[in-house]
């Protein structure tokens, strides 16, 4: 069986955090492609969450992680693409709905709003959860806008 690689990026502010989940990630049995950026200093989110769910959207990779300082950033660049659904998290109930009800594709983490342990917590939360379907099935594909009756 091959093992899923999950693609992983952030900002400068979130550097240390994805260095710790790309770890935790390798862990956990995944292969993990890093889209960077690779130090700390200042850079600007966009240049990071595109390349990532530009990857996502055109069914590359299944599963992304993002991070940045809140995740707002991260999560406005990456939902502009077709079939990404990134969702901010910032605790494992948010990202179990995140990928119950909503089929989250992609994580987005806040790195200046989570400690480390409960950032790890979250995202084995995340990648453990199932989508659930049945009626939010419905609600999935109407974030598409495709053609779905009410």
């Amino acid at each position: 069986m091959t093992q899923e690689t999950i693609l992983i990026a952030a900002d400068h502010a979130g550097y240390e955090l994805k260095k710790k989940l790309e770890a935790e990630l390798k862990n956990l049995g995944f292969a993990v492609r890093d889209l960077g950026t690779n130090s700390a200093e200042s850079t600007d989110y966009a240049d990071y969450a595109h390349p990532l769910a530009k990857e996502v959207s055109e069914g590359k990779a299944k599963r992304g992680v993002l991070i940045c300082g809140t995740g707002l950033g991260m999560s406005y660049v990456a939902n502009r693409y077709a079939n990404v659904r990134a969702a901010v998290s910032w605790s494992p109930e948010v990202a179990e709905l995140a990928r119950s009800h909503n089929d989250a594709n992609v994580l987005v983490l806040p790195a200046r709003f989570v400690t480390d342990d409960d950032a790890k917590k979250i995202l084995r939360t995340w990648l453990e959860t199932e989508f659930a379907g049945g009626r939010h099935e419905r609600r999935v594909v109407k974030i598409e806008n495709k053609n779905v009756s009410s």
